[in-house]
């Protein structure tokens, strides 16, 4: 297939050397110069910062772009290429219908990317929905070249599954930044925190999520809590998130009922 790239952040940095020999990259568009020719020259493929430039014969077109710039970007691209092209976003929270094409589609690899980390696609989950038969096909194809686990989604449940990857990944993250900062206060290396991190993220591999929590919230421990918020009280933003999350913990054990999804 002949694809190009609407985009060269860190998604479409990670996608394009995914693709492989089975399909290639006729060209990247990108906003910004910079990152249009960057990745122009890794994949020796010609590059531009107009849309009316885009070439109009490819047979896909990935479009991965902020979610506010997709709805303006989209029926730009739309405005003059082929009707029987195939137009995929790459948006988790975004529905297919913010592209007008008749082969709209999305293509949502869900893992967080960075562009000075190349990760490995097989293992990333991907989903698809497309407009068309045609189009969803194609898609459907595209993402079990790249990946061994491929699902139809459509965008009302894709909204759900972007914001449970919010709570997993970038909640998260931001907890380990807190963590960090609390231990670099007191000359402690975030270091010492990675075998807990990692040993928390193989424990799910096996267990429920609600069979592995475990902390001072689980053991109803108030004079622990009690004593890790007043640590907190200069600072009163992760304090009050400290005491939400303690009573989430909680409100989620008050019950003998375990989650129907085990």
């Amino acid at each position: 297939m002949r694809i190009v790239l609407i985009g060269a952040g860190n998604l479409a940095t990670n996608l394009a050397p995914a693709l492989g020999s089975n399909h290639r990259v006729v060209q990247v568009w990108s906003r910004t110069e910079a990152s249009a020719q960057a990745l122009g020259h890794r994949l020796e493929c010609p590059f531009t910062t107009e849309l009316s430039q885009v070439v109009t014969d490819a047979d896909i077109y990935i479009i991965s772009v902020v979610d506010s710039a997709l709805s303006d970007i989209a029926r730009t691209l739309t405005e003059h290429i082929s009707q029987d092209a195939i137009v995929a976003h790459t948006a988790g929270s975004m529905p297919m219908s913010v592209i007008c094409h008749p082969n709209a589609g999305v293509f949502y690899p869900m893992q967080t990317f960075s562009r000075d980390k190349q990760v490995d696609f097989w293992d990333i989950p991907i989903f698809v929905e497309g407009h068309s038969p045609w189009a969803n096909k194609v898609l459907m194809e595209l993402a079990y070249d790249l990946s061994q686990s491929v699902y139809p989604l459509s965008s009302e449940d894709r909204r759900y599954l972007h914001v449970a990857a919010v709570f997993a990944c970038n909640f998260a993250n931001h907890c380990y930044d807190l963590s960090s900062r609390l231990l670099e206060a007191h000359g402690i290396p975030f270091s010492v925190m990675l075998p807990l991190i990692e040993e928390t993220a193989r424990k799910v591999h096996t267990l429920h999520p609600h069979d592995a929590q475990t902390g001072p919230a689980v053991r109803h421990d108030h004079n622990v809590m009690e004593r890790h918020a007043d640590m907190l009280a200069d600072n009163p933003d992760m304090q009050a998130l400290y005491r939400t999350m303690s009573q989430s913990i909680i409100s989620a054990f008050a019950s003998n009922d375990k989650p129907t999804n085990q």
